[in-house]
């Protein structure tokens, strides 16, 4: 396995060792008791806080015994000033003297103008910001160069906080990442499910792309609006918003390339249509283009067209891992220590339980159930219990989960995002655990194959979330005998 997260930049290499991490580097930062420091390990040590184990003080701990122990300052006769000359706190010293959160303070009121005019929102942003626990990483966000072209235009007044603002603004993720951020913080109001709002801004920008061309905007806007639109905005608790506005995505796109195709190839409009140009335009090309059929039957269904055939696209396997293959992954996974951990923790849940990774994704705090005698994680109606070699990680994931230093640290996801107050996507999952070489739908057959033999059908759903028709395909496609038994209902006697 490799990491499919490479983090921090490149280190320099040089002929002198470093006593901590044993690196070659150019040159040494500072000399402390215990040896030569390297820039890395120093700014490691000036961001470690705890408690020291000589004297019990919950303080900066930048020193190391030669059992690993966590040593303060005074208690290690350490000399480097580590001392805030404005805020007096103990930590790194990043520019005149002054620590990371007071330069981020000073930079924040600097760029954001709080007082010309006074915007109580604007103050409020600044202190959100400053009291992450790693001010750290907003400075580092804020050099982006369209982060700092977004703070500059908010301190000039330039952009107001509002979402119509931030709407008209050109899409980037630094603008949605920010715009997410206020309304956490309750700056900006809730513009309801963010999923949603974000394809509404996609689909305006989509269909003023094609204004231009009346003969395609109209029956796309049609089809988007009245049917995709109208559909995602109805409340349901049970969608998976996320696929929902994806798979909308897909489908007005290639919706439009059909459309674009008779236009340029056939000289015509959807109005002439004829099962000709259907036939022909679906023999060719990539499978994606079969995602049409949705279009061409919804026109049907309101008695804008007449009716055509598309027939479904099948698939014609179904892609099965050996239970060794699975076997190993787990294994490998659990050892793979230099794989992020929450990646190898979200990996084992789907290796053990095959469960959807959206669902993985999903998973609170409150989910999970970690003291004896029975750890267990909820994932459908009835707690699963935890295997016992997964609990080690599954606590040092939840004392140090990732994202925690940012505006997302008050989080109760168990995969915090690195926006406020989101989790993270069902697609960066996916995208992880296919860098692990974990094929994702192969897999989850695999193990609800193997779970199938184990439990019954009926209770395999509750534990899991899946329906029980779904564990008894399952269960039939293992071989159980009598596998949909328990789900069957009886005949009243």
């Amino acid at each position: 396995m490799t990491d499919p997260r490479p983090r921090g930049r490149p280190r320099s290499t040089g002929t002198l060792e470093c006593a901590r991490c044993s690196n070659l580097v150019p040159k040494f930062r500072v000399h402390w008791p215990d040896g030569a420091i390297c820039g890395a390990c120093f700014t490691t040590a000036a961001r470690t806080y705890g408690p020291c184990a000589f004297c019990g003080d919950h303080r900066l701990v930048p020193e190391r015994s030669s059992t690993g122990a966590h040593i303060c300052r005074d208690c290690a006769g350490i000399a480097t000033k580590l001392d805030c000359d404005q805020c007096g706190r103990e930590a790194e010293r990043l520019r005149g003297g002054h620590c990371a959160r007071c330069v981020l303070t000073h930079d924040l009121e600097r760029i954001l103008n709080p007082s010309s005019p006074p915007d109580l929102r604007i103050k409020r942003l600044i202190t959100t910001l400053a009291a992450v626990p790693r001010p750290e990483s907003i400075l580092t966000w804020m050099r982006h160069p369209t982060t700092a072209d977004l703070l500059a235009r908010i301190g000039s007044r330039e952009l107001h906080l509002s979402h119509p603002a931030f709407d008209a603004l050109p899409p980037s993720r630094s603008a949605e990442h920010l715009r997410e951020m206020l309304v956490h913080h309750h700056m900006l109001p809730s513009r309801g499910d963010a999923r949603l709002a974000r394809f509404e801004t996609w689909l305006d920008h989509r269909l003023t792309t094609l204004q231009p061309m009346p003969e395609i905007h109209a029956p796309i806007e049609q089809f988007a609006r009245w049917h995709h639109l109208r559909r995602l905005r109805v409340p349901d608790t049970g969608r998976n918003m996320d696929n929902a506005t994806r798979t909308a995505k897909q489908e007005i796109t290639e919706a439009t390339k059909f459309l674009t195709w008779l236009r340029t190839e056939h000289h015509t409009t959807i109005a002439h249509l004829r099962q000709a140009h259907l036939d022909a335009y679906l023999s060719e090309g990539t499978t994606t283009r079969h995602t049409i059929r949705n279009f061409i039957q919804w026109r049907h269904r309101t008695g804008i067209a007449a009716r055509f055939t598309i027939r479904y696209r099948t698939a014609r396997t179904t892609p099965l891992a050996a239970s060794t293959t699975r076997l190993e992954l787990i294994r490998t996974t659990i050892e793979a220590d230099h794989i992020t951990l929450s990646t190898r923790i979200a990996a084992l849940l789907f290796l053990l339980y095959g469960v959807p990774v959206r669902r993985i994704a999903e998973l609170t705090l409150d989910d999970i159930t970690t003291t004896p005698p029975r750890p267990t994680v909820r994932i459908g109606t009835l707690p699963a219990a935890l295997p016992e070699p997964l609990l080690p990680l599954l606590q040092q994931h939840l004392d140090s989960r990732a994202n925690q230093k940012t505006t997302n640290h008050d989080s109760r996801w168990l995969f915090p995002g690195t926006r406020a107050g989101h989790h993270l996507t069902e697609q960066t999952l996916m995208q992880r655990l296919r860098k692990l070489g974990i094929n994702i739908q192969a897999i989850r057959n695999a193990a609800l194959h193997d779970l199938s033999k184990e439990i019954d059908a009926a209770s395999l759903a509750a534990l899991l979330g899946y329906t029980p028709n779904t564990m008894n395909i399952h269960a039939a496609r293992a071989a159980i005998p009598m596998g949909s038994y328990p789900a069957m209902k009886h005949p009243k006697r």
